[in-house]
């Protein structure tokens, strides 16, 4: 192993949240080290999340909105203004997974203190005196080892694993009800539909993890259509059996509340392809969801080792998951028992020719939608983000943090945590769909990013919440805006030469509103 490479900041996790840390950082004069252990950079905004999980658009500016507004300027230049492509991409928030790549390469490009080491995963973390000053990582076919020092870390990984190596604290799984007082925390059956709570709702804290899957981008262009010519090797249409009793049920059918951006297509209720959730993208492309609400949905439990777990536990895992995913695609396109006219309208849809093209046009990113988080130096829970009044607190106003970095809006939207299990009729376990009749705008106060004992770290994306109160901040617009937050706060603390929990807030939110955040609304009043 040669000599440490030496930058004042470095990044482990090329996602959303990285990029916007790297160039928050990067365009105050720092130099940054960004470190991806996948070939591809941008998470899941570039492997099939297309659509930006964002309800209110004018509370998340900042990179985030620099990063929509090349988007959209993307294809008003390609396309021209009055195009359907145009149209579209929603001013920037809808976009095929290839041009979200080419502007975050774009963005990156642009600031020359940033430097780039795709396909390195992380090997080990050193931590002297409570404070992480090193790390070694390790590139993946090749296996040479490089050891990186830096003033300070950032995680921007999914799975929260340079916190994790630097020997912070974390929360794995669910809360109890009772340890922080929320509702929908634990073990609950909560009907969507009727908003109630179902039996057997016990809020018992266990490691349960929402299930993962796979965000797919299918295209419905014949010219541009790879089609599955054949199953996964490991195929056993049994997966996927459930969802015919679904649709007797009726379990497959429109929503009660029609709501745009929700992946609802009208020609796909009552039917088997509602088993997926579909919104059109541009260029005749398409976001394509696991639907989580049938009781057939197979991907819950899949995900177990796998925050834990070493590469090729992962890996497998990963592997395991592209083929139920695959498998359902087959399912819905080919099984026999499946009636001929819904066979038809799920072969409208097909992994595109012009996506992922070195991984067999399927996403690079598994959506690994929790893992770790973060035990900070503040803890977000539901209370905090919800409609839900607790001893006098006036549930109509934000409540107000000192040291308020960004602005959360998402409604709380959990992936089931279960397989349907015996006595299930209604709803799987663990699955807390779309809560926007509770979910608030709320303030996300920067201590959330702080390890409560190690220095030198801090952490935009595995941040510190509930279980609940992630479900809400886990969107990527929302880890962006932290994000740049973090980038921020680690050039302060150089500046200052003080430790990141003690950067001046005042002078950290100033910057941050200068570029565009937001950290204060209003509530919207309804007439």
């Amino acid at each position: 192993m040669n000599a440490a490479l030496q930058t004042d900041i470095a990044i482990l996790g090329g996602t959303p949240g990285g990029i916007a840390a790297a160039i928050a950082a990067a365009r105050l004069g720092r130099s940054v080290l960004l470190i991806e252990p996948q070939p591809h950079i941008g998470g899941m905004s570039t492997s099939g999340l297309g659509k930006s999980d964002v309800e209110r658009r004018d509370l998340i500016g900042g990179l985030f909105q620099e990063f929509t507004s090349r988007i959209h300027q993307y294809y008003l230049n390609q396309y021209g203004p009055d195009s359907e492509n145009a149209s579209l991409c929603q001013n920037g928030y809808y976009f095929e997974p290839s041009v979200a790549e080419t502007i975050f390469k774009e963005m990156l490009a642009t600031e020359s203190q940033i430097t780039l080491l795709k396909n390195h995963r992380l090997h080990s973390a050193t931590t002297i005196e409570h404070r992480l000053t090193e790390i070694t990582v390790s590139e993946y076919e090749m296996g040479e080892q490089k050891s990186i020092q830096a003033q300070t870390f950032i995680d921007a990984t999914y799975e929260g694993d340079l916190l994790a190596a630097a020997g912070a604290a974390f929360r794995l799984g669910r809360e109890a009800r009772d340890e922080f007082h929320e509702p929908h925390a634990g073990k609950i059956y909560f009907d969507y539909q009727q908003q109630t709570f179902l039996p057997d709702s016990t809020g018992r804290g266990d490691d349960r993890l929402p299930a993962y899957t796979y965000r797919l981008s299918l295209t419905t262009n014949p010219a541009n259509a790879a089609p599955l010519t054949e199953p996964p090797a490991d195929y056993d249409r049994a997966h996927y059996l459930g969802y015919f009793d679904d649709l007797a049920a009726g379990r497959l059918a429109g929503p009660t509340s029609f709501k745009p951006g929700r992946g609802y297509e009208p020609a796909h209720f009552n039917t088997l392809v509602r088993a997926l959730s579909v919104t059109p993208l541009p260029n005749q492309k398409t976001d394509v969801n696991i639907n989580p609400r049938p009781l057939g949905f197979p991907f819950p439990e899949e995900n177990r080792d796998y925050v834990t777990g070493d590469v090729a536990t992962r890996d497998a895992i990963c592997t395991r998951i592209r083929n139920l995913t695959l498998g359902l695609l087959w399912f819905l396109q080919h099984d026999e028992q499946i009636p001929a006219d819904q066979r038809e309208l799920a072969l409208q849809y097909h992994l595109p020719k012009d996506e992922f093209t070195d991984n067999g046009h399927f996403p690079y990113q598994l959506y690994i939608r929790e893992a770790r988080r973060l035990v900070g130096e503040f803890t977000l829970t539901e209370r905090h983000i919800t409609h839900q009044p607790e001893q006098g607190i006036d549930a109509s106003e934000t409540e107000p943090f000192p040291d308020t970095i960004a602005i959360g809006e998402f409604p709380i939207d959990s992936f089931p945590c279960r397989k349907q299990q015996p006595g299930d009729t209604i709803v799987l376990e663990g699955y807390l769909g779309m809560l926007d009749h509770i979910t608030r705008p709320y303030e996300i106060p920067y201590r959330i990013m702080i390890p409560q004992t190690i220095d030198g770290l801090i952490v935009p994306v595995a941040a510190s919440t509930t279980h609940v109160a992630f479900s809400s901040i886990r969107m990527e617009p929302t880890w962006m805006a932290l994000g740049q937050a973090a980038g921020v706060a680690a050039h302060l603390a150089m500046q200052h030469q003080c430790r990141l929990r003690n950067v001046p807030i005042q002078e950290l939110q100033t910057q941050l509103v200068h570029d565009g955040q937001i950290l204060k609304h209003q509530p919207v009043i309804s007439q």
